[in-house]
């Protein structure tokens, strides 16, 4: 992106904007280039504006919360990242368990503040990471729980800056999938919960979180989960496991000893590490058991060069 370019997109914005930010510092992976231009929209009217500009001039944007499920090439991303965990931290909840939650909200502060109201149905999210919107887009879920269970409505707006409203019926969710459009953001949700018991909800919760600290290899930066699991009844950590893979390394980036679908980094890994154990791991998978793991981790700034030997992939 040309250096006009980025000038003039800072002075059309009130929000905070960071020019060739490294996108290592956003990530939960620790890993990846720079963005031309990294933004915190401060509110709709500038997330309007910006969308617009991009939208007209033809420039790539990424959307990104906490992005906990993120791995972003070594060459950066040459367009405009928006993120929102900065902003759109609305939650409003009411006597009749409805709440309206900005994306911007982590989902660790949801489940806390529900918990407190003796509201049931998320506890199992509590060692989730990442914002809402997020949590949306890929219908987070976890321990038989998924995100889209409550939900009520979405609230987007489009990359030409027009509002959108879409009802639970107007889309699709299934396993870490939902139908939400690719080239909109979410910026508001409607939830209507249900009352529990708080003795219950603290257990379940207390529960999830024990698993995640026996199971998780939570000392080390990583995305969470690589691949998602084939089916219900099938994990792709035991397929990892069983091809005998734990433990593989490049450079900094492992394969975790505690949890195969776990890629780890011990520190000064590379996003070029982790894409070729993540080729290891779909072309061993395959040969053991015929089996193409789809990717969980969401990937940005990659070419198809780079990604030869991925069968399932998001570009951004």
């Amino acid at each position: 992106m040309l250096d006009s370019t980025k000038h003039e997109i800072c002075n059309l914005l009130k929000s905070k904007v960071l020019i060739d930010e490294p996108l290592k510092k956003h990530t939960t992976f620790g890993v990846g280039g720079a963005a031309a231009l990294f933004i915190y929209p401060c509110d709709v009217s500038d997330l309007k504006v910006v969308l617009k500009y991009c939208s007209k001039n033809n420039i790539k944007t990424f959307f990104m919360g906490s992005d906990s499920n993120l791995l972003v090439s070594d060459n950066g991303f040459d367009g405009v990242v928006i993120c929102l965990r900065k902003s759109f931290k609305n939650f409003e909840f009411n006597d009749s368990l409805e709440a309206k939650i900005g994306t911007g909200v982590m989902l660790g502060h949801i489940v806390r503040t529900l918990t407190k109201n003796s509201v049931q149905g998320l506890e199992s999210l509590i060692g989730v990471p990442g914002t809402l919107g997020g949590a949306l887009i890929m219908n987070a879920g976890a321990y038989g729980s998924e995100i889209s269970n409550y939900l009520v409505s979405i609230k987007s707006i489009s990359l030409d800056g027009k509002e959108k409203l879409y009802f639970k019926d107007d889309l699709d969710f299934s396993y870490r999938y939902s139908s939400i459009p690719k080239n909109e953001i979410v910026v508001e949700a409607k939830f209507k919960f249900e009352i529990g018991s708080l003795n219950q909800i603290k257990i379940k919760k207390e529960k999830a979180s024990q698993s995640r600290r026996e199971n998780q290899p939570l000392q080390f930066r990583s995305a969470g989960s690589i691949f998602k699991n084939p089916n219900i009844n099938m994990a792709a950590g035991y397929l990892i496991d069983q091809a005998n893979l734990k433990g593989i390394r490049i450079g900094d980036a492992e394969i975790s000893t505690k949890h195969a679908n776990f890629i780890i980094n011990h520190g000064n890994a590379s996003s070029d590490n982790i894409i070729k154990l993540i080729k290891i791991i779909k072309k061993e998978v395959f040969l053991k058991f015929k089996i193409n793991l789809e990717l969980e981790v969401k990937l940005m700034g990659f070419n198809s060069v780079e990604l030869e030997g991925i069968a399932w992939f998001r570009i951004q």
